[in-house]
């Protein structure tokens, strides 16, 4: 049976990895998949510290709002890029305050 501390280890790589895509790359489309990685790693941990607590089932009821959280997330962002790529004909990131005006 592999620890939780292994699981815990994975979700921080897997958090800061989805933090530095975010940060680092241009392309809309990589960020918001950037922000899923670090929603999957905020799952990932919160099954695993509910594996501590077996008499529990918080971490897993906390997992479901977030997936909740997540594919709203998803479906109003990908509608803001497709209508950004509709007006720009690009979804880099340093085009996007253009449309301020």
């Amino acid at each position: 049976m592999i620890s939780p501390i292994v699981y815990v280890a994975l979700a921080t790589i897997l958090f800061f990895l989805g933090g530095a895509g975010f940060l680092f790359r241009r392309n809309v489309l990589v960020s918001l998949m950037s922000i899923e990685i670090m929603l999957n790693a905020t799952n990932l941990a919160l099954v695993a510290f509910n594996r501590l607590h077996t008499d529990s089932h918080t971490g897993q009821m906390l997992t479901f709002f977030v997936i909740a959280v997540a594919a709203a997330e998803v479906a109003v962002g990908l509608a803001i890029v497709i209508s950004f790529f509709r007006i720009k004909r690009s979804v880099r990131t340093d085009e996007a305050d253009l449309l301020r005006n």
